[in-house]
């Protein structure tokens, strides 16, 4: 299976650089996948879907202001780090540009010295451990100092923080949105509890190994950079209560997805508990919990396409992102959304 089969020619045009005024009045592309049939509908319309006994699964995760900006100490040379996971100590696996004079040992100050890091460790792919030294609360000091880590493909900082968090963000500890939850409103989600389906929250704070690009011609050789998720046991319990009484689990974006299959039993049962995952779903693989899917578009040759045409076959979901690009959708992190059902 090569990278190149994920290949799709989008215009610049229909990335969408800012959100909608209406959470909910992004468009919705329903994709059966048993058909391939496609119908175009808005993202409220998702509850015409869904039906009592379903249990929708919601990554709860909160993105941080993980983008800092500083300067090498000696040089005075700007330096760009982002936080992708808390170790111990005030240790952070980070990425670091330029990453070629971060050598260990070297020392970044952040917001003239009321946040120093420094290069312990250069680890898996390029990333460095940094140590940070500081007075007070460290997440304080990152609100102050910190910028809402956009994707590269987003030109300008966001007026509203809050526009790059889903409405029942919880945990701490994202370098990027779960973006297929910032469709809902919390009208929406009210409406959808009323008709019998059942919410349930897991977590898995988004790193890298969500985006980083697939650099290998042969798919199965790339190598997913792990995350970290939890599962709680009444969480847990209300999904696997849903597969049970035979009713479905829909998960909302590919994060939840990874999440319940992560946590997967052989019997396609949640586990409650938590780790790191580097779960890799391309297609060939079989779902174990998971039974729909409410997704944004993604990028060409991205792991994250790869992991919606497993569920829906990959000519199928090339077909419905061709009818996308040819009905103008937005595309990516602001982008509209899909149902795969």
């Amino acid at each position: 299976m090569k990278t190149k089969d994920f290949y799709f020619d989008l215009p610049e045009e229909l990335i969408a650089q800012d959100p909608l005024a209406d959470r909910s009045g992004s468009r919705l592309l329903i994709l059966n996948k048993d058909t391939g049939k496609v119908e175009h509908k808005i993202f409220k319309n998702v509850k015409e879907y869904l039906r009592a006994g379903d249990c929708l699964v919601l990554n709860n995760t909160k993105v941080i202001p993980a983008r800092l900006i500083g300067e090498r100490e000696g040089t005075g040379a700007k330096v760009e780090l982002l936080l992708l996971k808390r170790m111990e100590n005030d240790v952070w696996e980070t990425l670091v540009k330029p990453g070629k004079k971060a050598r260990t040992g070297s020392r970044i100050v952040f917001g003239n010295g009321l946040l120093v890091g420094e290069i312990m460790d250069i680890v898996e792919e390029g990333n460095r451990y940094v140590k940070f030294y500081y007075d007070g609360i460290f997440e304080e000091i990152l609100d102050q100092l910190g910028q809402m880590p956009l994707p590269p493909y987003i030109t300008h900082q966001l007026q509203d923080k809050n526009r790059y968090q889903t409405v029942y963000a919880k945990y701490e500890g994202s370098a990027a949105a779960p973006t297929a939850g910032l469709h809902f409103t919390k009208e929406l989600l009210e409406e959808i509890e009323k008709m019998g389906v059942v919410i349930a929250h897991v977590t898995l704070h988004v790193g890298l190994g969500t985006f980083r690009p697939v650099k290998v011609e042969d798919v199965t050789n790339h190598h997913m950079h792990s995350e970290y998720f939890q599962v709680f046991p009444d969480e847990a319990e209300k999904i696997n209560a849903a597969k049970r009484a035979g009713n479905r689990v829909i998960c909302v974006g590919t994060t939840s997805c990874r999440t319940v299959e992560s946590a997967a039993d052989e019997n396609g049962f949640v586990k409650p508990g938590s780790g790191d995952t580097d779960i890799f779903i391309y297609p060939g693989y079989q779902f174990k919990v998971l039974d729909c899917l409410i997704t944004n578009f993604h990028l060409p040759e991205s792991t994250l396409l790869m992991l919606v045409s497993a569920l829906a076959g990959k000519e199928q979901v090339m077909a419905a992102y061709e009818e996308a690009v040819k009905e103008r959708y937005r595309f990516f992190s602001f982008g509209d959304a899909m149902l795969i059902l």
